[in-house]
């Protein structure tokens, strides 16, 4: 696959998780409340895990460049379908929680994350996109024929999902649902990408 079309799709599929997020954080009511799980209070709260969350912006645009070419199209179809159900739930049942305060020391750990605040919503928070799209990623990179990449595709994924918490950017019960919406999402864009490929056959030995 060129690199225009890994880039084309790249701007489909993370282009419409933008639009859906920003989107419904104006359209949607005041958020309800979550409270911490068990699994919050066992992680503790740490702004250093910013650059772990923040690998993720590195990951998805891999993903798209590295995966192989047929798991790069139905990557962006996954993404559209889990944008679409994050958006009707961010919608529906609109989500907060009690963000801890950031500290006043001036280190680029606390820098980051204030900048990242100021640009982020105080909502949306389950399910987590974020959790779902780097299910999505590391779904689309891993490969048995490419062990180290899909280890560590994996482990970095792992450290995401705990700078997800450690950050407090999401709950327990954000990340899980994130997790289930990313699963749904590219098992439905399995689901339709095949059945629109036998279409394509069909239609093309019955002419």
């Amino acid at each position: 696959m060129k690199l225009r079309s890994r880039l084309l799709y790249l701007l489909a599929g993370w282009g419409s998780v933008g639009l859906v997020y920003f989107s419904s954080d104006l359209l949607q009511g005041q958020g309800v409340l979550l409270p911490e799980t068990a699994l919050d209070r066992v992680i503790p709260y740490n702004d250093a895990a910013i650059w772990l969350y923040l690998s993720f912006f590195i990951l998805i645009p891999y993903a798209y460049l590295a995966a192989d070419a047929v798991r790069v199209r139905w990557l962006a179809r996954a993404m559209m379908i889990s944008a679409l159900i994050c958006g009707l739930v961010f919608l529906l049942y609109p989500t907060t929680l009690a963000y801890p305060p950031v500290g006043n020391g001036g280190g680029w750990s606390t820098q980051v994350l204030r900048w990242l605040q100021a640009m982020d919503s105080t909502q949306n928070c389950l399910p987590s996109l974020h959790g779902a799209l780097t299910l999505l990623c590391v779904w689309a990179l891993y490969d048995r024929r490419r062990p180290v990449r899909s280890l560590l595709a994996s482990l970095l994924g792992v450290a995401i999902c705990y700078a997800i918490i450690a950050l407090r950017r999401h709950l327990g019960i954000d990340l899980a649902a994130g997790l289930a919406v990313g699963l749904a999402g590219g098992m439905l864009a399995k689901l339709q990408l095949s059945l629109s490929d036998r279409r394509a056959l069909s239609m093309k030995a019955a002419s």
